[in-house]
């Protein structure tokens, strides 16, 4: 039989492996964004900026990032304040609905976004609202809204509701309870929670490609339309980008989560 050391080793190959086919996909893109050729290719002969100072110097991509943006921070505040509200009902509330709610909230979940991005094209079809991009935000707001629920659940869980008790006894209003203390100790997860539904309205395609139209093309569909009529190192360039910003929200939040960690409680 296969000794322990040797199972271990096997063991961390694998998984060596397996980054490493995760990774190389990334780092082949990432460097075919630094070609100086004209089309994409790999290895690059040449190494550039080109492609770099193209994609920033476009007008029709500098106005899909900031409909990115727009959109993405919209998303984010808004996916956020209701699923926190929703969360909070959920771990602190006692009603007969509360599953039937839970289920409908996380239903965007298990319906393919093809199937949203279908009805929600129908109703702002007749509203008029094809375009606009706060109500793009609100469609988005709906598939990012069970991240947000999931992770907040997660942290309120943590939060003792003896503590909010105790508030109240010496005096503070509900208000001031959920203010002064479920906000500060669940402040990890809801800048997680941010995060995360910021970065599912970033990079959400199927249903910015029913809403956006012409006057808010969005960064992913930018790039669809791109990939469609033409093959350009530009999109290796947008890609590495869009890696970046991903790097870039979960940097944050693991030094965010390691700070409120790892930080020692004043002494009296």
């Amino acid at each position: 039989m296969m000794g322990p050391v040797l199972r271990a080793t096997l063991l961390k190959a694998l998984v060596v492996l397996l980054c490493f086919g995760l990774l190389a996909p990334i780092i082949i893109v990432a460097i075919a964004s630094f070609s100086g050729d004209g089309y994409l290719k790999f290895p690059p002969e040449s190494l550039s900026f080109r492609w770099y100072e193209r994609f920033l110097g476009d007008p029709r991509w500098r106005a899909a990032i900031l409909n990115s943006l727009f959109i993405g921070v919209m998303t984010s505040a808004l996916s956020t304040l209701v699923g926190f509200l929703a969360a909070y009902a959920m771990v602190r509330g006692e009603f007969r609905t509360k599953r039937v709610l839970a289920s409908l909230l996380l239903t965007p979940v298990i319906v393919p976004h093809v199937i949203t991005a279908v009805a929600v094209y129908f109703l702002s079809a007749r509203m008029g609202l094809v375009g606009f991009r706060p109500w793009i935000a609100v469609a988005h707001t709906v598939v990012a809204l069970p991240v947000v629920l999931v992770i907040l659940q997660s942290a309120l869980r943590t939060v003792d509701p003896a503590l909010e008790r105790a508030a109240m006894v010496c005096g503070c209003t509900r208000w001031g309870v959920f203010r002064r203390v479920v906000l500060p100790l669940a402040l990890p997860g809801v800048v997680s929670a941010a995060l995360f539904s910021f970065l599912t309205s970033f990079d959400e395609l199927v249903i910015s490609l029913f809403l956006a139209g012409i006057r808010a093309e969005t960064l992913p569909v930018r790039i669809w339309n791109s990939l469609l009529l033409e093959v350009e190192p530009t999109i290796a360039a947008v890609s590495t980008l869009l890696i970046a910003v991903t790097a870039a929200a979960l940097a944050i939040d693991a030094a965010i989560r390691r700070f409120r960690g790892g930080g020692a409680l004043p002494a009296r």
